[in-house]
């Protein structure tokens, strides 16, 4: 049975991803800082039929996500999709946002912390395996600001920096596994996800990265509720 590792994942786009490829046959390992949460995620698919299991860990912590994924790897043995998309839905200690004119260091590093070295260190847990296999998805989800840093609002520019660089990253890392059989793909999502209509709904949201994962086309694909 293939593994889909969902870093970053919440009761909102993380769980409905989970069901999408859940239902298609996918064990669903769930990673987030709090283990309570991801448990109950974790058995709330569990009662549609899905195999899955939570493992907290802090993606600024890179020795937090090597063990994660040494616990993934006991319980469900390869990852065969890593989903990144880590979403402040609660505040995130030591992350805040900032306007042009506000932002300074203080303000930026730790969004590139956050979005940047946390997607390097789940990353780096996945793709050697995937490489010597010749096989592997990796999906990078950011907000439509790091595509278009002005389609955000200005208070939130520190954190389009951040995930600004994680954008560049999985481009770059798109061209270097072109011609392997290791996918990856970057989806800034220019929604607010359940704030409209059906097209925000994170069940539909959730459908355009099993599409991604079928079709493989592509380096970037934006999402945006009409």
């Amino acid at each position: 049975m293939p593994t889909i590792a969902i870093v970053g994942a919440g009761s909102g786009l993380g769980l409905s991803i989970a069901k999408t490829f859940g239902r298609r046959g996918f064990s669903v390992a769930l990673v987030s800082r709090t283990q309570a949460k991801i448990d109950a995620l974790a058995a709330e698919l569990a009662e549609a039929g899905i195999e899955a299991a939570g493992f907290a860990a802090d993606v600024m912590d890179p020795a937090s996500v090597a063990a994660a994924f040494d616990r993934i790897e006991e319980r469900f043995g390869q990852v065969d999709v890593l989903e990144y998309s880590p979403a402040p839905h609660n505040p995130v200690p030591g992350l805040r946002n900032a306007t042009p004119l506000e932002a300074d260091r203080g303000a930026i590093q730790p969004q590139i912390d956050y979005y940047l070295y946390g997607g390097l260190a789940a990353t780096q847990q996945v793709l050697p395996g995937m490489i010597e296999r010749d096989s592997g998805t990796i999906i990078y989800t950011t907000g439509g600001s790091s595509m278009d840093p002005l389609a955000g609002h200005a208070e939130f520019a520190a954190t389009a920096i951040g995930s600004g660089a994680l954008r560049t990253y999985a481009l770059t890392l798109h061209r270097a596994t072109a011609g392997t059989g290791v996918y990856v793909a970057h989806v800034p999502i220019f929604a607010w996800i359940g704030a409209g209509g059906p097209e925000s709904r994170p069940d539909t949201i959730a459908e355009h990265y099993w599409r991604l994962y079928s079709t493989r086309d592509g380096a970037e694909h934006p999402y945006a509720a009409a």
